[in-house]
C-alpha cells in the first residue's frame, strides 16, 4: 500500500503514488534518469513487468498494478473499459477474468502488446473508432465512462443471456439509469446485439430490474398476455416497502419469479409470510423458478392466462 507523499515530495513520488508504483520505462527515465534505473533494476529494487513497463517493487502484482500495467503497456489513448471498467465502477460481480483495453482504432496496426509475467492477469484489446469524450471517466486508471463500460460489457459478452445480466446488473446496482445507456446507443449506431440491449433497456426502464423479471416481460409478449405493472410498490404489516416483481392492478393479479436465493431458508421463510400478506388482501398469486421461466415458457404462460381469465380478462 503506497503512502501519500509528504507536501516536498518531487514529481516521480508523486507519479509512483498516482499509477499504484507502476510505471513506464520512458516515465522512470525522464524522471529519475538512465542510470538510475539500470541501478534500482539491477539491485532488484526495480521490476521488469513486460517491455516498456517498471514496477518500483519486485513483488506479485496486485489487482491496481495490474490495471496499471495492461493500460500503460496498450501504449497512449488506452482506457479501461468493458466489464473491467465496470468493477472499477462499483458494479458487483464481474471481477476476474481477462483485463478489458480500449485504444483508437488510428492507432499503428503493427503495434503488439508485450508478453507479460505469469503473475500478470490477460489482457484483451479492442480497437474502436467512436469514443468520444463524453464516454471517457477520469480516474486512476483512466477508464470508459458507466453506461458506455456497459454497453461494451454486453456487446463482448459470449452469449445473449450474459449481455442482459451485465446490463441488468449495472442497472440493479444504481451505478447507471437507462437513460445514460440510451445516449451512449445514439452515438453507438450499428453495433452488435444493438436490437438485443435496445429491448433490454426498454424493459429495464420499465421496471424490471433482474434477469428473471425481464425473461417474464418477453415471455409475456410472446404468448400474448397484458404487459403487467412492473415493481408494484406494497407497504406490509410492518410499514416496510416491498415490491411485487409483476403484478396486474386491474385483474389483482401478483406474479413472482424466485430466483436462486430464494433456496435460502431465511429468504424462504420472509417470501412466505409477504406472500401470505398478499392473499390477505385477496390478490391471486402466483409463483415460478426463474429456471421454469427460462425453460418451460408455454406451462408458465398457461397458468398466468389461467389466471388472469379467472379474474375477468379476455383477449
Amino acid at each position: 500500500m503506497l503512502t501519500l507523499p509528504t507536501r516536498d515530495a518531487g514529481e516521480l513520488d508523486w507519479v509512483i503514488f498516482e499509477q499504484s508504483g507502476v510505471l513506464t520505462t520512458a516515465q522512470a527515465v525522464d524522471l529519475a534518469g538512465r542510470n538510475a534505473v539500470r541501478g534500482h533494476i539491477a539491485a532488484g529494487r526495480w521490476r521488469r513487468i513486460c517491455r516498456g513497463v517498471l514496477s518500483i517493487h519486485n513483488g506479485p502484482l496486485q489487482r491496481e498494478q495490474q490495471l496499471w500495467v495492461a493500460v500503460l503497456a496498450a501504449g497512449s489513448d488506452a482506457v479501461l473499459a468493458g466489464s473491467t471498467a465496470l468493477t472499477e465502477a462499483g458494479v458487483r460481480g464481474f471481477d476476474g477474468g481477462p483485463v478489458h483495453i480500449l485504444i483508437p482504432a488510428d492507432r499503428s496496426r503493427t503495434a503488439r502488446l508485450p508478453a507479460m509475467p505469469r503473475d500478470m492477469a490477460a489482457v484483451r484489446v479492442i480497437r474502436t473508432r467512436a469514443l468520444p469524450a463524453e464516454h471517457l471517466q477520469t480516474g486512476r486508471p483512466p477508464r470508459t465512462t458507466t453506461a458506455r463500460s456497459a454497453v461494451d460489457a454486453a456487446v463482448w459478452a459470449p452469449s445473449t443471456d450474459a449481455a442482459r445480466v451485465v446490463l441488468a446488473a449495472a442497472c440493479q446496482q444504481r451505478r447507471v439509469t437507462p437513460e445514460e445507456i440510451f445516449e451512449v446507443l445514439d452515438v453507438r449506431r450499428g453495433l452488435r446485439r444493438l436490437a438485443l440491449i435496445r429491448a433490454t433497456m426498454l424493459d429495464i426502464a420499465g421496471g424490471a430490474q433482474a434477469l428473471s423479471e425481464i425473461d417474464f416481460l418477453r415471455l409475456c409478449r410472446r404468448f400474448g398476455l397484458p404487459a403487467p405493472d412492473q415493481q408494484e410498490r406494497r407497504t406490509d404489516a410492518h410499514g416496510r416497502t416491498r415490491y411485487l416483481d409483476a403484478y396486474w392492478r386491474r385483474w389483482r393479479l401478483h406474479v413472482e419469479v424466485d430466483g436462486a436465493h430464494h433456496m435460502d431458508a431465511r429468504q424462504w421463510a420472509a417470501d412466505m409470510a409477504r406472500q401470505n400478506e398478499v392473499w390477505i388482501r385477496g390478490d391471486r398469486i402466483l409463483r415460478f423458478p426463474a429456471a421454469v421461466v427460462r425453460s418451460r415458457p408455454e406451462r408458465v404462460a398457461d397458468q398466468v392466462r389461467g389466471a388472469l381469465e379467472a379474474a375477468g380478462w379476455s383477449r
